[in-house]
């Protein structure tokens, strides 16, 4: 494992790479190594954007000697159309993407850190542009019928032999639908929320809720046991249809048989 204060240092010294490299202009750091280094441990990976020139992105896409320079690279993958991920041979595990200026302005992202800079980059491109539709919060209502009819379709692939599919459908549909009702339930903490990915942090942010998810996520031969674990825990806090409950039960087997 790296120390946090190794992945700052990684960080920049990939800044610095960049800014001998002739056509860079900026190297962001997000999440943990942006504005949110608060929670920065041994676990975390760098999470960067490098702002190139116009017309030179390729470039540092086709050949990443700017990042191999500063240690071996043991493994790369591109994983997207804009960037890699990259693990170095001394542990450090990097995810990131090359942009011109131009296209930060449509993309969305958490706000950056100015890890490094040239004069010419506007600084006011680290704050993100791109602001997604207002969304409507689902009703309540809406996300327990979606969890119980969830439970109901994965009962029926699960009495059918289809495990994997009711493993999807009870222990991952429908507990989805249950962590969004965590906010009606409980109030979140202070720990940082990801606008992108409900999941992280989770414990952090709902330690109650969290303490109970492990009863609804009990694993590939245990969906019927989650399915009935989700089942009552709608019914404990929400207005739940007697005839869509007991048509659930209908499809449980004995307790012994999970």
């Amino acid at each position: 494992m790296n120390t946090p204060q190794q992945l700052l240092d990684r960080l920049d010294a990939i800044g610095l790479s960049l800014q001998h490299s002739g056509h860079a202009l900026a190297l962001l750091g997000l999440g943990s190594v942006g504005i949110e280094r608060d929670r920065l441990d041994v676990y975390s990976d760098l999470d960067f954007f490098a702002v190139v020139e116009a017309g030179f992105k390729p470039q540092y896409l086709d050949s990443l000697d700017w990042l191999s320079a500063i240690a071996p690279i043991a493994y790369q993958f591109r994983n997207t159309v804009d960037g890699f991920k990259v693990l170095f041979d001394d542990g450090i595990f990097c995810e990131f993407a090359v942009f011109e200026p131009a296209e930060l302005r449509a993309i969305p992202f958490a706000q950056g850190r100015i890890v490094w800079q040239h004069p010419a980059f506007d600084a006011a491109l680290a704050q993100p542009e791109w602001v997604a539709p207002q969304a409507t919060a689902p009703a309540a209502e809406w996300l327990v019928g979606e969890a119980l009819t969830n439970l109901y379709v994965g009962l029926g692939r699960y009495r059918r032999g289809e495990k994997l599919s009711a493993l999807r459908f009870i222990q991952q549909y429908a507990v989805d639908h249950v962590l969004a009702l965590a906010a009606r339930l409980e109030q979140a903490t202070a720990a940082h929320p990801d606008r992108f990915v409900v999941e992280r942090r989770y414990e952090q942010r709902f330690p109650g809720m969290a303490a109970q998810l492990p009863t609804m996520l009990q694993g590939y031969d245990r969906s019927c046991a989650s399915a009935l674990a989700i089942l009552e825990f709608l019914e404990r806090y929400f207005a739940v249809n007697p005839a869509m409950a007991q048509t659930i039960r209908t499809l449980l087997p004995e307790p012994s048989q999970g």
